[in-house]
């Protein structure tokens, strides 16, 4: 069992070839999705752009993800202690960075892999091309 998490507001190309990278590590691909008032912690208050019930079905509509799960925490390590998987994804940007839910990972003989971006692929970067553009 593999699992990643994220936001996933505005799914993005960068977005998909994380997820194809993810599933290509296991027999299953579930995704952890922060729920709305976890996006706008993380995020600020303009965020999401996408609610929670639409991220999860534009996800679960991949045929690379198995399962989208929201959780409300502000990591998903509570989630992930109920998940168990064998391998917790996430994308590069966060090597050098102390994820909080690698030890859940870890204490059940479970694995963290950061796997590589497609470069200039973010949400933050879309919305902020999208304002400069507005007319």
């Amino acid at each position: 069992v593999v699992a990643t998490g994220g936001c996933f507001d505005l799914l993005h190309a960068g977005h998909v070839s994380m997820l194809q990278q993810a599933r290509r590590l296991g027999d299953c691909l579930i995704v952890c999705v922060n729920s709305d008032a976890s996006v706008r912690r993380r995020k600020g208050p303009a965020r999401p752009v996408t609610p929670a019930a639409d991220r999860v079905r534009v996800l679960e509509a991949l045929s690379d993800v198995d399962a989208a799960l929201v959780f409300d925490d502000d990591t998903p390590a509570p989630l992930l202690e109920r998940l168990r998987p064998d391998v917790w994804v996430k994308g590069a940007d966060y090597a050098g960075t102390a994820l909080p839910e690698a030890e859940t990972i870890r204490a059940h003989g479970g694995e963290v892999v950061l796997l590589p971006l497609l470069e200039g692929r973010s949400t933050t970067r879309l919305l902020s091309t999208t304002k400069g553009n507005a007319s």
